[in-house]
């Protein structure tokens, strides 16, 4: 077994303690915050300023590869997020009558919640663990390294390193001192420290993939009316015109978001967050109408997030690791725009698998290879498919085009699957990491019943919902 040290409390770095305590590791966890994930789940949530956790306060849901893993690895973390208010929904009950099930329809269900719920359930799980510890308003500020063992540890000798390999990171440092490690699991997110510690030991630098999104989102919660335990079944999906998009996002406890999504240049991106404004827009689409519609009270203001990327970081280049005794989980290693809410089923299944291989020499060259390997097998491929689906909607809203073609057909994919159950199990299995698009969107039945649909529809406009510019601009004008 293993000593794992976790720097970061997040979903991550919370899910990789808890994971690796339960598979027999003692753990220390290095939080900056000094505050810790609470059971008063509103006051944590719209009272804590959390300026390092920018996204804390935007909607969060769990898709099935998040949920099957808590249900399977962590059932009491996924009965407190139920306890605590959390919601699960099958995508099949979008229609009046779900179809007959099919075997894997078991993992087409969302656990709707904020993600607060989650850090909470984690938290208080991890505090029951006597191989746990948590440290809390004690930030990292260094690495603790010390030269390479000998190339025969692991995947070769970088540049400049001859036959030494790999700086080998033995622990972390603090304001508190030092603490020894036998692997350090980075799960400090994008604006992590990372990158600088590594430097300053003399390692390369990380091979980073980025690509700018151009999308800005603007959101703010309501609570349903006392007694009113749920909103309608449909529509609450992300719905949208050329320049803009609308969802909504049902969470616990009576809770929900309503989003506006446009392209960061847009010249009415800054009227979004007068709250009077932002409703008159959202109420513009049909998800958003009909939420707003049930007399929901207001909780927030109009919260915004915006530069945002998909950014995908590997401590691991063409020479082999850039250092060993490291591994990058979350959004240290692949940080994803909201969009296809992918960001925690992906964190989890890292530390998951950094729970099952932390004892196998985690402080080798070949560990952190291996680590890496796993990764571009597992999880680059959603990284990928995000970076496609968001190129898409940049272009879509900085252009105001509807395009032809490819496009279309996709289009015409996601909206034949809200009248067709056995296209929108394609589609669910794709939104649940379950299959990957290239397989079930190449199913011929799949491809047949979408033919059909657009046979169907001669004068078919995909991405038509919503208000037309004019509109749009009067909204927003006041």
């Amino acid at each position: 077994m293993a000593h794992v040290v976790v720097i970061g409390g997040g979903v991550g770095g919370l899910a990789t303690a808890l994971l690796a305590a339960r598979h027999g590791h003692t753990v220390a966890l290095f939080e900056r915050d000094t505050r810790a994930p609470g059971t008063a789940i509103d006051r944590d949530f719209f009272g804590w300023h959390r300026p390092t956790v920018p996204q804390a306060t935007q909607p969060h849901v769990l898709l099935g590869a998040a949920r099957a893993l808590l249900r399977d690895e962590l059932p009491d973390v996924y009965a407190d997020m139920l306890r605590l208010g959390a919601r699960e929904r099958h995508e099949l009950d979008w229609f009046d009558v779900r179809p007959p099930a099919r075997p894997g329809d078991e993992d087409l269900v969302m656990l709707q919640a904020r993600r607060i719920v989650l850090e909470s359930a984690l938290v208080t799980a991890l505090r029951g663990e006597a191989g746990a510890v948590l440290r809390y308003g004690e930030p990292v500020t260094g690495l603790i390294t010390r030269p390479g063992a000998g190339a025969g540890t692991g995947a070769g000798a970088g540049a400049g390193e001859g036959a030494a390999g790999p700086v080998r990171v033995t622990g972390v440092a603090t304001k508190g001192g030092v603490h020894a490690a036998d692997l350090v699991v980075d799960a400090a997110g994008r604006r992590g420290g990372t990158e600088r510690w590594l430097a300053a030991a003399g390692c390369r630098p990380p091979v980073v993939e980025r690509h700018r999104t151009g999308l800005a989102y603007f959101c703010r919660w309501y609570r349903l009316p006392e007694g009113m335990r749920e909103g309608p079944r449909r529509p609450w999906a992300v719905t949208g015109g050329p320049f803009a998009g609308c969802a909504v996002f049902p969470a616990d406890n009576r809770v929900f978001a309503v989003t506006l999504i446009v392209h960061t240049r847009d010249a009415t991106r800054s009227a979004l967050r007068d709250p009077a404004l932002f409703e008159s827009a959202a109420r513009a689409f049909p998800p958003g109408a009909a939420w707003l519609d049930l007399g929901a009270e207001p909780l927030s203001d109009v919260l915004a997030a915006a530069s945002l990327d998909n950014r995908w970081s590997a401590l691991v280049d063409e020479h082999g690791p850039v250092a060993a005794g490291l591994v990058p989980i979350g959004d240290a290693i692949t940080h994803t725009n909201p969009t296809l809410a992918q960001g925690t089923s992906l964190a989890l299944w890292a530390a998951l698998r950094v729970a099952r291989t932390a004892g196998q020499e985690p402080g080798s060259a070949r560990y952190a290879a291996e680590h890496h390997a796993w990764a571009v097998r597992t999880l680059k491929p959603w990284f990928d498919f995000q970076v496609v689906a968001d190129a898409a909607i940049g272009e879509r809203f900085a252009t105001r085009a509807v395009r032809a073609g490819a496009a279309r057909e996709t289009a015409a994919l996601f909206d034949c699957a809200l009248e067709d159950p056995e296209v929108m199990r394609a589609r669910a299995r794709v939104r649940h990491l379950v299959e990957p698009p290239e397989r079930a969107y190449a199913d011929p039945e799949v491809r047949a019943r979408v033919a059909r649909w657009l046979a169907a529809r001669p004068g078919y406009v995909p991405n038509a919902v919503g208000p037309d510019r004019a509109q749009w601009e009067k909204l927003t004008s006041g």
